[in-house]
């Protein structure tokens, strides 16, 4: 996937998710411009009637009490007789014996003209109890009126019942009416909730899409690079044996047997390094599939360090450069598979060489752990810079060199190593810096 492809996908993402996000800001912001407006009215509306409920009925308890104080001759006295408590609870003060029959009537009376059309119940002080004797509950209805809630409990809702006793106040309660505060609505919290949610997951959704398309053009390169780093390694080794073997089909050498030899060397050196390349992508695959078995014996490192300081002093440092050991493991005998161990030094060893742009000195020490045996190598190369250490060991991948393509490779050397130091429970670390050579640290457990 190109990278112009790749930028209209973010683009044309961020603005999809920008659009999402300013509709739905318009529509909440209209949504809760309107529940504000509906709750305002219905605020005003019930203060309305709360109001004109308390107005009708501080009239309709003055005027019974004005009937019940007859002896009053001022109705000014009565001022300040009815209280409110609250929104349905009323408290009226009275100085002289009132029967709850009485009272009842005069109640049902009044609340009918001043249209109170409310359940209510009354109670009467008793100062000799020291408490409110209540009445029935008085319903109403548009087919009968007010009438008690139960004919089967007559209470002291009766003309008949004996009543001799002073009462200082009575009390009327209206259940069904109540005082309504209203609160902010959750309804204006949770929508901001969910658009919020939503947002979010479309933002990780559309992150982790991003992400894979990324990862996938970065395979995509890498599989690219690898195709033609192949292709590059296999065509050499190829051409020159062709070159070399149409040379010894035209050429009699029969007087010059060391151009025979020089030939045949060519093309027993090209062979063996395209079988070598061939094999290293054919091990690769193996691990893969995990069908790689290792075969496992006791391993002398030093040893094996050792051959591998002659074989490169022979065939990779014929231009100068050097290989200096510091063998000081006391024990440097480790139970490994010795093939691919020696593949590891092998490929760590040829990197220090092949990513030099002078003289190649690479140090190679030992040293022995509490759990097993510690290699360190230690080049002075053209190093690597900290972004590219963390993808070093990544199939395929290899450090941009710009249009220098001196180094030759399939990107699998180090994903190689990785793999056989982590299938021998083993840890490799690296530490470098551009322009003053790399170290790996290998270590290998007992």
């Amino acid at each position: 996937m190109i990278r112009r492809n790749i930028n209209a996908v973010v683009v044309l993402g961020i603005i999809s998710l920008a659009s999402i996000l300013v509709v739905q800001m318009v529509w909440m912001r209209k949504t809760i411009a309107i529940q504000q407006t509906n709750i305002a009215i219905q605020e005003k509306e019930d203060s309305l009637n709360l109001k004109q409920f308390s107005e009708q009925a501080h009239i309709a308890l003055r005027n019974v009490l004005e009937e019940i104080s007859t002896s009053k001759s001022d109705s000014s006295d009565l001022y300040g007789a009815v209280k409110q408590i609250r929104t349905n609870y009323f408290v009226v003060d009275i100085n002289e014996e009132l029967h709850p029959f009485y009272l009842e009537t005069l109640l049902k009376r009044q609340f009918y003209d001043q249209s109170i059309n409310q359940d209510f119940q009354y109670g009467i002080y008793d100062c000799f109890s020291d408490s409110i004797v209540f009445g029935n509950l008085i319903k109403y209805s548009k087919a009968t009126g007010y009438a008690p809630a139960s004919d089967t409990m007559a209470g002291i809702t009766s003309a008949k019942l004996p009543w001799k006793t002073d009462g200082h106040y009575f009390t009327v309660v209206f259940p069904n009416v109540m005082a309504k505060t209203i609160e902010e609505p959750t309804e204006f919290i949770s929508p901001w909730i969910y658009v919020t949610i939503i947002v979010v997951l479309v933002m990780i959704f559309f992150g982790y899409t991003i992400t894979v398309i990324l990862r996938q053009k970065r395979l995509s390169e890498v599989k690219t690079d690898f195709i033609n780093n192949m292709t590059h390694e296999l065509k050499t080794p190829i051409s020159t044996i062709g070159l070399s073997s149409e040379m010894l089909m035209r050429t009699d050498f029969t007087n010059e047997p060391e151009k025979l030899q020089r030939y045949a060397s060519i093309i027993f050196k090209e062979n063996k390094r395209l079988e070598n390349q061939v094999e290293r992508v054919l091990n690769v695959a193996k691990l893969d599939k995990e069908e790689l078995t290792l075969k496992k014996e006791d391993v002398d490192v030093h040893e094996l360090l050792t051959e591998a300081k002659e074989n490169f002093d022979i065939n990779q440092l014929e231009q100068g450069g050097s290989i200096q050991l510091d063998l000081q493991a006391g024990t440097p005998v480790i139970h490994a598979d010795p093939v691919h161990v020696t593949n590891v030094v092998y490929n760590l060893l040829d990197n220090a060489v092949k990513y030099c742009d002078k003289k190649p000195v690479i140090n190679v020490k030992t040293v022995n752990d509490k759990k097993g045996l510690q290699i360190e190598i230690t080049d002075n190369g053209i190093g690597m810079k900290r972004e590219d250490l963390k993808m070093i060991f990544d199939k395929f991948y290899r450090v941009p060199t710009g249009n220098l393509h001196n180094v030759k490779g399939f990107g699998l050397g180090l994903y190689y190593v990785k793999l056989i130091i982590d299938s021998h429970g083993g840890k490799i670390d690296v530490k470098s810096k551009p322009g003053e050579g790399t170290t790996f640290s290998v270590f290998l457990p007992y």
